[in-house]
This record gives structure tokens, C-alpha cells and sequence, in this order.
């Protein structure tokens, strides 16, 4: 059972303790990700994550490193479009070391010029390893396509453009405006005593205070319906079919992922069996839902041979047909609920991703369900909502698409998929 706690700046704390285990995982999350940004400044959330490892007033980045390298702990962070994470994986013991690090880390990175101009040179090199990896780019690729123009779309990474325009004063400001206490939860799950807990996050996070306040609310997005192909000289050619999906805190979540099972979210897929399996046409094939505020994804990946392409569309295009008239048997949709259920409570005894799942939750959310209410979210699927959202996602009419590889002619779209 989890426990909440605001100190009085407003840094929400939320923890679960699991006592069987040893181990303890914190994470600072801010409400802020490259849906916060602007074309000038896009990736500069991404640039602050990496900045904060770069040194602090009392640690260089190689201190930062070893604090938790020499106890055998872990320390990362990432970046999405919504949110940014610091944290730790450690031993019991050693959670006031981690504490302390991450609001080192959080409040006093200095973020010198020098630092500054060297990590643009290494997140070029990061934007350059991800052109090279078409089967991930795609992706991005999507995003930009079905949410142009809107920062939901925008590269997590930023473009090689807008990298050049991040100065140190543009970093302090953006930090000024997104990092803040209201906007921060730090989440702990694992080995730990509450009340040292809340102790120790009072005395290294007490002190950051400002009059300013975040209040992150994001509008309505628009899903646009559009192709958008990369010519790459690649062996193989990489497809993305979007579709809009649902959004954060929307109950029929559950049954896009109970679908999504059923239709491509594993090796006993449909896709995956039919067209890999039976057909042998592509390595990988996959689906998958996003959520955001407001909004959400429903992504079709699949790799194959460019000879191949408008055949595996044509196959994709049959199977959601088929799900679109005949929807699932009570028999799968049964077996689908029972894998998500499965796959949730494996998931619970990580203590890092237990971390994840409270500190995302109640950042975005600002609520967290407990396990037995997720279970129970999942248990209430049935055939009425499976089809209902089947019709809602699945609309032929409302569809993006993006391709990566050698690419010599214009797709056809509709033509592929059999739609004229």
C-alpha cells in the first residue's frame, strides 16, 4: 500500500515499502518533457537531464558517478514528452546517500559553459546513433506526422538546429519555469522505514523554495491524418501506421491493451503469427498503445524487405478488417486478461519499475491506483468495451503513416491498404 506526503513547499512525496527486499529505488520526476518546448528551444529537457550529471557545487561528474558506483547501486535518468526522471537503485542502507545525490544533483548543478558546448557534442552524436537506427526513427517519424506542428510532436532529442540555439541562460530560465517544487514528485518503492524516509527527504529537499509555479496544462491535440516518408538507404524498409488512441486516466485503456494483446502486442499475435509466422514477410512486427494528456497513439510497426512493403500493408489491412467485423472470442479475450494481469504483477516486484509506476502516476494523474484496483480495471473488460474501442481506435478514415528506407517512389497510401 502506498503512503503521500506534500512537505510544505509542495514536493509531493509517495512511497510503497516492500519489505521483503534489500533494495530501494528513488525517482525524482518533473512535470516537464519536449511537450513543454518550443521550436527554438526543442530539446533543451532532454539537454538539462544530461547537464545535471555534469557537476554540481560539491561534485564533479566523475564524484557524481562513483558516489553510487562504489555501493554497487544505480543511477540514470531519462526524458519523454511529458516528463523528465532522476534515479537511483541501491541497497536499504545507502537511501540517504541517494537522496542526497539526486538533490545535489537537482538543486545544485552548476552547469558551466564549458559542459555545456562538450554536451552538445555528445547528444549530436546521440541524434546522429538514432538516424541510423530507422526501425526507432519511425517512429519519431509518426509523431511529427499525425501531431504536426503541435510539441507533442516534436524530436525528444531536439534537431541539430535547435541544439545550436541552447545557452546556458536559455537552461536556467527553462529550468526556472519547469523545475518546481509543485511540479516535482519524488517517488520510493522497496526497503525502507517510513518516518527516516520522510525525514531525510525534508532535510535535503526543504530548501528549494520559489515563488513561481509550473502548472503544467496541456490543450487538446489534433490528430492529423497524413504520409510522411524518409528516403534511407537502408536494407530494409521501416513502417509506422498510427491511429488515435486513448488518452491518460481513460478506463478503456485496459481494453485497447487487452486488444492490442490479441491483435500485435506479442509472438502469439495475430500479426506477428500471420504475417512473420505463416508468411514469413518481415523479422519484427509489432503494436502498441501511447498515452498522453488528451491524447494517445495507436502505433503498427513491421520491417521488411521494400518489395514487401505494400503486401505487408495489404496483410495488416486484412487483419484489422477482420478485428473490425468479427472483433475477439470471449476464449482470447479471456487469455488476453490474464497476460496483462500476469505481466502487471511480475511487474511488481521490481522495485524500480514500482517506483515508476507510483511517481508517473501521480505526477500525471495525480492519483495512483493500487494494485488491487488496476486488477480490477483489467477483470471489468469485457466484449462491450472491446468493441467499442475497436470502433473508436481503429478508424480507417483517421490514419498516419511514416516509412523509412529506400523509398524511390510516392506511396499510395490508400491504394496499399486497400481503401479507394
Amino acid at each position: 500500500m502506498y503512503q503521500k506526503f506534500t512537505l510544505d513547499n509542495g514536493i509531493r512525496l509517495v512511497c510503497e515499502e516492500i519489505p521483503y527486499v534489500r533494495s530501494v529505488s528513488v525517482g525524482v520526476w518533473i512535470g516537464t518533457g519536449s511537450r513543454n518546448e518550443d521550436q527554438r528551444n526543442n530539446g533543451i529537457s532532454h539537454f538539462i537531464e544530461h547537464m545535471m550529471f555534469k557537476g554540481t557545487e560539491r561534485r564533479t561528474a566523475k564524484e557524481i558517478a562513483e558516489t553510487i558506483d562504489n555501493v554497487g547501486g544505480q543511477i540514470n535518468a531519462f526524458t519523454g514528452k511529458e516528463c523528465t526522471c532522476f534515479y537511483t537503485k541501491t541497497l536499504d542502507e545507502h537511501l540517504e546517500l541517494a537522496i542526497e545525490l539526486l538533490a545535489d544533483m537537482l538543486l545544485n548543478s552548476r552547469f558551466d559553459e564549458n559542459d555545456i558546448v562538450t554536451e552538445k557534442k555528445v547528444i549530436l552524436e546521440e541524434i546522429g546513433m538514432y538516424e541510423d537506427s530507422p526501425e526507432e526513427l519511425v517512429h519519431d517519424i509518426l509523431s511529427e506526422t499525425v501531431w504536426n506542428g503541435n510539441p507533442l510532436g516534436y524530436p525528444i532529442l531536439g534537431t541539430h538546429e535547435s541544439l545550436s540555439n541552447i545557452e546556458r541562460n536559455m537552461i536556467v530560465d527553462y529550468i526556472s519555469k519547469n523545475y518546481t517544487p509543485d511540479n516535482c514528485v519524488i517517488a520510493v518503492a522497496g526497503s525502507f522505514n517510513y518516518d527516516h524516509l520522510l525525514k531525510t527527504v525534508e532535510k535535503y529537499f526543504r530548501s528549494w523554495v520559489t515563488d513561481k509555479y509550473a502548472g503544467n496544462s496541456y490543450g487538446n491535440v489534433d490528430f492529423i491524418s497524413d504520409v510522411k516518408l524518409k528516403d534511407k538507404d537502408t536494407e530494409q524498409t521501416h513502417i509506422c501506421l498510427g491511429f488515435n488512441g486513448i488518452e491518460h486516466g481513460n478506463d478503456l485503456i485496459y481494453s485497447l491493451l487487452a486488444v492490442n494483446n490479441i491483435f500485435g502486442g506479442g509472438m502469439s499475435s495475430r500479426l506477428f503469427q500471420k504475417i512473420r509466422e505463416e508468411k514469413g514477410l518481415v523479422y519484427s512486427i509489432y503494436s502498441y498503445p501511447s498515452s498522453y494528456k488528451h491524447t494517445g497513439l495507436f502505433t503498427i510497426y513491421a520491417g521488411m524487405k521494400p518489395k514487401y512493403m505494400d503486401e505487408v500493408l495489404s496483410l495488416i489491412m486484412d487483419e484489422i478488417e477482420l478485428l473490425k467485423k468479427e472483433g475477439v472470442n470471449s476464449g482470447d479475450l479471456e487469455k488476453s486478461k490474464e497476460q496483462l494481469k500476469g505481466n502487471y504483477i511480475l511487474g511488481l516486484e521490481s522495485t524500480s519499475s514500482r517506483m515508476s509506476s507510483i511517481g508517473k502516476s501521480e505526477l500525471l494523474m495525480g492519483y495512483i491506483n493500487t494494485p488491487e484496483e488496476i486488477l480490477a480495471k483489467i477483470e471489468k473488460v469485457d466484449m462491450n468495451s472491446v468493441h467499442e474501442i475497436i470502433d473508436k481506435v481503429f478508424d480507417l478514415r483517421n490514419m498516419g503513416f511514416s516509412a523509412v528506407g529506400k523509398i524511390k517512389k510516392k506511396v499510395n497510401l490508400k491504394k496499399a491498404l486497400k481503401l479507394n
